[in-house]
């Protein structure tokens, strides 16, 4: 009896290793490329080539006043451009934005004013404006016995008309602490490529185009 079981160990051993990925999240993580795939077929990009588009980042604080200083989001605007640019977008920069745009246009425009976002994509000549508010909550988890932070950001992209094309939120829970923007800029890099390919597919859905459909021939 005792060498037999010792004979299972082997087995039982050879059946599960160490670092073995879960196979739930091998199909997740399909679901989610076979997803983005989806959005991203949808044959509407030469209507956005070469067009401009002006990323704009804020943070709601605890205090409910949103800090809006583009300088403080260089790496966040690094991860969405880029994105932004593989789809044939031209994006501006933290800098280039704070040379053409005000600081009070910026403020005014997280704070809804249509008229801000218009003069500020004017001034750029931008296309589209894609707006970008990370937020957060902060709670105790007694379970743990540690603080628990969860970070959203919502982004909205609109028309140079000011008219709103998608909405798009990208959550995260973490238990690292009251680094907000740290946590936002590992939530921005995780979910970058679903955020973009959601927003392009909502675009071509309200130009009329549809995943799988094709330009009627000339």
């Amino acid at each position: 009896m005792a060498l037999a079981s010792l004979a299972a160990v082997p087995a039982l051993a050879e059946g599960f290793k160490f670092g073995q990925p879960d196979e739930s999240d091998r199909i997740e993580k399909e679901a989610r490329e076979d997803r983005i795939a989806d959005q991203l077929s949808t044959p509407c990009r030469a209507g956005i080539k070469d067009k401009k588009i002006m990323v704009v980042i804020g943070e709601r604080q605890s205090n409910g006043v949103i800090a809006a200083q583009q300088q403080n989001y260089g790496r966040h605007f690094q991860a969405i451009n880029s994105r932004l640019r593989s789809l044939g977008l031209r994006t501006f920069t933290p800098e280039e934005i704070r040379r053409q745009v005000a600081q009070a246009e910026i403020d005014a425009y997280f704070r809804n004013d249509p008229d801000a976002a218009l003069a500020a994509s004017k001034r750029l000549g931008a296309n589209f404006v894609l707006r970008g508010l990370i937020s957060s909550q902060a709670t105790r988890n007694p379970m743990m016995a540690v603080n628990q932070v969860s970070v959203n950001m919502g982004f909205t992209l609109t028309g140079s008309n000011g008219r709103v094309i998608s909405n798009v939120d990208a959550n995260s829970s973490s238990y690292a602490g009251a680094d907000v923007q740290h946590m936002a800029l590992t939530l921005v890099n995780e979910k970058a490529d679903e955020v973009v390919a959601e927003l392009y597919s909502d675009y071509c859905r309200n130009a009329g185009i549809t995943a799988g459909s094709r330009p009627a021939p000339k």
